[in-house]
């Protein structure tokens, strides 16, 4: 039965085993527990797995020696479930510890799997919009990598703290205009559109581009941005046609 399929007491107390199981596992320096959950096929076991390891880290300073070397020990399991749920579990942490966190986030973002290369974006995300500062130094180390994925990835990754903040990510986005990579293109793209339909974010977004030489790839932002007011109308904050005469205003 998964997780999902169990009633809400049913889920809380599987959680509460969970924790404790894995608090257990970490206090006397062993894996079963941890091996279990964070390899279980349900992604909200797992998931239920890295939130405990966040929060045992937060709550409990004398085990956090332990759990960053259990995760270093579990990064290295041929399971990608396991490898990805690690990482997840560094993105908890990197929360409010980045230092930790970043060694996993880098190991990550090479493994052969794409699944624990997305939980290097999701964790960036979850740790960027929290925690901005480091993230985005690690992120800017990444952006000119020879890898396109890893570029790609990074983009991807700075995401959510752009929709609350535009003005932080940015300077970042700005750096890949030039890139000839359709993918990494299309994410920037892509992002673009993603942090412009809040509230005073357009304003901000159109105001960077300006400064912007890439002609052809500010034209497919600016239609992104129109286009994601459509298709987020009932979370954006002008209507489409709004978006529209507020670019050909000021663009």
């Amino acid at each position: 039965m998964s997780f999902y399929e169990l009633h809400k007491s049913e889920r809380d107390q599987l959680v509460t085993t969970i924790h404790q199981a894995i608090q257990s596992d970490i206090a006397s320096e062993k894996d079963k527990s941890l091996l279990k959950y964070f390899s279980d096929e349900d992604t909200y076991i797992r998931k239920a797995a890295y939130l405990a390891i966040g929060r045992i880290y937060q709550a409990d300073r004398s085990l956090q020696t332990k759990i960053i070397r259990q995760l270093e020990e579990l990064l290295l399991s041929e399971n990608a479930k396991v490898r990805q749920t690690v990482v997840n579990s560094a993105g908890e942490i990197g929360i409010f510890d980045f230092p930790p966190a970043e060694p996993f986030m880098e190991k990550g973002l090479f493994d052969p799997h794409h699944s624990v290369r997305n939980a290097v974006i999701g964790s960036i995300k979850k740790m960027g919009e929290k925690n901005p500062k480091p993230v985005l130094a690690f992120a800017k180390k990444y952006l000119h990598h020879e890898d396109k994925e890893i570029r790609r990835e990074i983009c991807h990754g700075i995401e959510l703290r752009g929709r609350k903040y535009p003005q932080d990510i940015l300077p970042l986005l700005k750096e890949l205009q030039d890139d000839k990579t359709k993918r990494v293109r299309s994410t920037l793209v892509h992002v673009l559109g993603q942090i412009a339909y809040k509230q005073g974010c357009l304003e901000t977004v159109v105001a960077d581009l300006r400064s912007w030489h890439n002609k052809e790839l500010i034209a497919d932002a600016l239609a992104e941005i129109i286009d994601v007011h459509d298709r987020y109308k009932d979370f954006a904050v002008k209507t489409q046609d709004e978006a529209r005469d507020y670019i050909e205003k000021h663009f």
